[in-house]
């Protein structure tokens, strides 16, 4: 691992066990030079690398210091929504709007590798961070490879957690961007007025093939995205 990587790493553990809470001042460049036997050169470009992901922010002439934590989302690591919101102290729950079989449209039967008007299922779920709407879920399944998925609850275990251990994961492609949400979005996330959106195209793999195509859409104002990439050489 580059030491810069390996830097990062360190830092990430110590803010996400808690070690490190929100606004508390972290080591200087200085200080991770020395502490890991680095060039200052190595250690600015982790602290660089963390600010720009919004993980830090930088004080002039005062130091580095953790972000406040929204809800995050690793674009490198696939997390259980339910572990985020309980790992930042907020309770969890969902709240279930549709779960069905229907025909597969195109865009989908090109994603699974199903053919058009060929049954796929679909489920449509608010996740909540307490009280307050933080995610809205569309997913589309492949019944060839979960083919019990409509009959879960998925109130009591989210579909990430049930298909991980149906079809574990092999593999997954992400697309984020910014949109503006229609009426039924800022409906079902407790929007008062429209308000810049992010969402996530994620579509998973196990080893027989595409699983599932979910949108999964959040208030760019409760929610954000970001994560570090572990390089560990296979043993």
């Amino acid at each position: 691992m580059a030491k810069f990587a390996e830097i990062k790493e360190f830092m990430l553990r110590q803010i996400e066990s808690g070690a490190w809470p929100e606004h508390s001042r972290v080591p200087s460049e200085n200080e991770l030079a020395e502490q890991f036997s680095v060039s200052r050169m190595t250690a600015r470009r982790a602290l660089q690398e963390l600010t720009e992901q919004s993980i830090l922010y930088r004080t002039q002439g005062v130091g580095s210091f953790v972000a406040a934590l929204k809800s995050q989302s690793s674009l490198l690591e696939i997390r259980n929504i339910a572990d985020e919101v309980q790992s930042g102290g907020h309770a969890y729950r969902a709240k279930l709007l549709q779960l069905t079989e229907l025909p597969c449209p195109g865009i989908v039967a090109t994603a699974l590798g199903l053919k058009r008007n060929e049954p796929v299922f679909f489920s449509l779920i608010v996740h909540f961070s307490d009280s307050l709407p933080l995610q809205l879920e569309a997913r589309y399944v492949n019944p060839k490879q979960v083919p019990l998925y409509t009959q879960q609850d998925f109130q009591e275990i989210t579909p990430h957690l049930y298909l991980s251990e149906i079809a574990p994961l092999t593999e997954a492609e992400h697309i984020v961007e910014a949109i503006w949400p229609d009426e039924f979005t800022c409906q079902h996330l407790a929007l008062k007025k429209p308000e810049p959106c992010l969402r996530l195209t994620r579509r998973t793999f196990s080893r027989d093939g595409a699983v599932s195509l979910a949108y999964l859409t959040s208030p760019g104002s409760r929610y954000r995205l970001g994560g570090h990439l572990n390089f560990a050489l296979p043993r």
